[in-house]
């Protein structure tokens, strides 16, 4: 608990940061998209919005996760809606979607991944097509970044951005910040800013009064396209008794894998068919959430036998202690 004092102190101010050349950018907050709602917080982009133009907002881990959190949760809470989404893809991840290559952390990527291979780019675009199709469904005009790698050739990046235009994107456009700063996405800021003068329609995919299977159940229809859900005798009690409690109103944060737009980290690509189980729901009442744990996934990162928090606190003075 004294941690979390120490954390809360300073929580309310924003880190006031810039990039390279000299663009203003606040870091507050970063919960884990897969465990988490995953989006910076709304007080930064208020901040964001008196003080600048426009304001990029990231919402983590994809649109299956990330921006449908941004949407039912966050724009509930601050009456804000986008009026553009950008979507980021890689054409090595993507390939990895459309082939069986694995990548361990810490080995070298496999020879696969980083050598001309359009049949696995053009399997792995089924994957960025339903993130597309999900911005989308929410009435938002999707743009996507094709992160560029020195090992990506201009075909694979031609079939990218072929593949995104009929998925229904705005346009695709090569991310090149790496290595030629920002002029490497310039033609992409204009698309996003040229799309976001056309604006949104912004819509939920549910409402507040829909029951929580009925809020779990359309996420797992309509974004991540399983084919239906079960839910264990645990679900199943805690569902119950927090529609007595009234609960039911909240709206829903899922815990899933951010390794497949489904719940089974195997199923690559923009898998069909699957059924998704929800083994647990548990709420945040205060941060104003339900979170069913869907398959097995942990809620915490690991830690040592001995966290280090374990030492930091508050002295009698005020000071923030044990954290060096």
């Amino acid at each position: 608990m004294l941690f979390r004092s120490v954390l809360l102190r300073e929580a309310l101010k924003p880190n006031l940061l810039q990039t390279l050349e000299r663009t203003p950018a606040f870091v507050h907050t970063g919960p884990f998209g897969n465990i988490a709602h995953g989006n910076s917080s709304i007080l930064a982009d208020l901040m964001g919005l008196k003080l600048g133009d426009a304001v990029v907002t990231e919402s983590g881990f994809g649109a299956d996760m990330g921006f449908e959190k941004f949407a039912h949760i966050k724009c509930r809470a601050s009456g804000l809606v986008p009026d553009v989404a950008v979507v980021v893809a890689t054409v090595r991840a993507l390939k990895m979607h459309g082939s069986t290559a694995r990548v361990v952390a810490g080995k070298p990527l496999p020879a696969e991944l980083v050598t001309e291979d359009l049949g696995a780019v053009e399997r792995g675009c089924a994957n960025l097509a339903k993130h597309v199709e999900i911005v989308r469904r929410f009435g938002v005009p999707a743009v996507v970044a094709i992160n560029r790698f020195a090992t990506d050739t201009e075909r694979e990046i031609a079939l990218v951005r072929e593949r995104a235009v009929e998925a229904g994107a705005e346009g695709a456009y090569v991310c090149d910040v790496w290595a030629r700063g920002g002029e490497g996405a310039l033609e992409l800021a204009e698309a996003v800013m040229a799309a976001a003068e056309r604006g949104s329609q912004f819509r939920y995919l549910y409402g507040l009064e829909a029951s929580i299977k009925e809020k779990i159940e359309t996420i797992c229809r309509e974004v991540y396209g399983a084919a239906g859900v079960e839910y264990t005798a645990q679900a199943e009690r805690e569902i119950a008794r927090y529609t007595e409690l009234g609960y039911d109103r909240l709206p829903i944060c899922m815990a899933k894998t951010q390794y497949s737009l489904s719940h089974d980290p195997g199923l690559r690509g923009r898998p069909e068919g699957f059924r998704v189980t929800v083994r647990e729901v548990r709420a945040s009442v205060g941060a104003g959430f339900l979170y069913p744990l869907l398959g097995e996934m942990r809620t915490m990162p690991g830690l040592p036998s001995v966290p280090a928090a374990t030492k930091v606190d508050i002295d009698e003075h005020g000071r923030v202690v044990g954290l060096f």
